[in-house]
């Protein structure tokens, strides 16, 4: 059996450097940290000749464009309006990835936050309406939509998260599968990743604690990471796995990539 690749990468909002700092120097330490990749956010975040200049100067690819305010401006939202706000978002954050040459964009679906106005049903049923007008622009720049469900009431077990998924029947919308997140939910991570599959299009790497309830810094939670191997090994993932754990400087991030390698059987 081949071993799968795993490539590792960081996110933008973990490398903390000096206010004067640029784009470049962003690139730069997560290159010397020793991450393959990196991901950034879009639109309004980044200018595109800036982020360009950076990726060719240092060499570093942007793999992922994460959706910029998809917690605040939602999917979900009982307003109209602002569900095709996060539409235009959305595929403004396509149209960004697809200049970069990132393959995928994060996209949070939405958030139950009311029993009547934003609740579970809700957030399922706005957000396919509007993911389903993101796709032709998907399709067309061959840009991979990726939605995460952050315990957001939302498909809380894997049959749910995959009807979810599957109604789309299109190769351009899949998982970003986050290991921290999902490990409290049904099973546990490993048996997360062996129901999903081949829907799985990227992953976010973060530990869990379970008697806090709350995500952590890889290796001081609960999360099985032997079975975590196996079942990535299983289902013959291919791919990035982006660290989403506390950040800091050149050291801190170093450490954090040296730990994620051990996560994931790279060391």
């Amino acid at each position: 059996m081949n071993t799968p690749a795993l490539y590792t990468a960081v996110k933008w909002s973990m490398v903390r450097l000096s206010k004067d700092s640029s784009v470049e120097d962003l690139f730069r330490t997560a290159l010397e940290a020793g991450f393959d990749g990196i991901t950034l956010t879009a639109p309004g975040a980044y200018d595109l000749d800036e982020v360009l200049r950076a990726q060719d100067r240092t060499g570093i690819p942007i793999h992922n464009i994460n959706v910029a305010d998809h917690w605040q401006v939602r999917l979900s939202d009982p307003d109209p309006a602002v569900r095709e706000a996060s539409l235009r978002n959305t595929i403004a954050a396509i149209e960004f990835a697809h200049a970069v040459g990132a393959s995928s964009v994060l996209q949070v679906i939405g958030k139950a936050t009311d029993p009547e106005r934003e609740n579970a049903q809700h957030v399922g049923q706005r957000s396919a309406e509007q993911l389903t007008k993101a796709l032709p622009t998907a399709a067309r720049l061959g840009v991979q939509i990726a939605c995460e469900n952050v315990a957001n009431g939302f498909a809380t077990t894997h049959g749910e998260w995959i009807a979810y998924l599957d109604q789309f029947q299109s190769p351009w919308i899949g998982a970003f599968f986050d290991i921290g997140n999902h490990d409290r939910f049904d099973g546990g991570a490993p048996a997360w990743i062996r129901a999903l599959g081949s829907r799985i299009v990227k992953i976010d790497v973060k530990d869990h604690n379970h008697e806090t309830e709350k995500n952590c810094a890889l290796f001081e939670g609960n999360v099985d990471w032997p079975g975590v191997r196996a079942a990535l090994q299983e289902i013959g993932y291919h791919g990035w796995a982006t660290a989403e754990v506390p950040g800091g400087d050149l050291e801190k991030l170093t450490a954090v990539s040296t730990d994620m390698r051990k996560a994931l059987g790279l060391a």
